[in-house]
Order: structure tokens, then sequence, then C-alpha cells
């Protein structure tokens, strides 16, 4: 990170997610087929694919966010404040137009700066889902 950067410019942030379907017998087969060949390169011979599953959520394709946490700090007078917020529910779609929303409305400046742990995937994630429910940032 540059240290010229002023805290109250970093927006922090972490997701958390799930496989798509609670159960492989919920999956359809397509996707099952998928998530095997995508998944062969990491499991050991005797782990079936539907045993991996559980590991579904880490793949965009395969899972779903049911939260994103942000934290970003503001400053009064006298003080800096951190301010931590979560998107959370079953919905996906709505976690990610609130979280839209947020960086539309306070972080959509060129200075603005994005940190989280394992950016690269998580925001690559993150991007990969906006773009399927068709939210793009403005």
């Amino acid at each position: 990170m540059n240290l010229k950067t002023k805290m109250n410019n970093v927006l922090f942030l972490d997701i958390e997610t799930v496989p798509q379907k609670e159960n492989w017998s919920e999956v359809p087969e397509i996707m099952q087929e998928l998530f095997s060949k995508k998944t062969a390169y990491q499991r050991k011979e005797e782990v079936t694919a539907e045993d991996f599953y559980k590991r579904a959520g880490i793949w965009a394709e395969f899972g779903k966010i049911i939260c994103i946490s942000v934290a970003y700090f503001t400053n009064n007078e006298q003080e800096r404040n951190l301010r931590v917020t979560s998107f959370s529910g079953d919905n996906e779609e709505q976690i990610l137009l609130d979280f839209k929303k947020l960086l539309d409305t306070h972080f959509n400046k060129s200075y603005h700066v994005l940190c989280a742990h394992n950016g690269k995937e998580l925001l690559t994630y993150i991007c990969i889902l906006l773009i399927i429910f068709k939210l793009f940032i403005t």
C-alpha cells in the first residue's frame, strides 16, 4: 500500500461464501460434471467431487456470497472512528447491490483504495458475480 494514502480513503473488506446448493444432490448434473473437472487436480483419487463439494464456495462459478463486511475510517473534529458494516443474507444479488451502492456513493474516486486479504482472488470473485448479475460499478 502507498504510505501516502489517507486512511479515510481505504475500504477494507472481506467476504464469506458457501456452495450455491446446500447438498450435492441439488446441484444440476452439468454443474456436477464441471465441478468434478475443475477440482480434479486438487482432489486425491479417493476423494469424490461430492465429498469435495463442501469447498465449492471458494469458486465464483460454484459458490455464492452470503456476507460482505467492510470497514473504513471517518474523522470528526477531534478523533478518527472506524465504521464497520456488513451486508449479509441469502439473497446474493441484494448483497452485491448494497455493496455496489456503497462503492458508487462513497468510494468512487481514483484516490480510493480497496484493501483485502488475498485481494486479487476476493475482488475477482466479486467482479465475476457483479458481471453475472449485470451490476456495473459507476
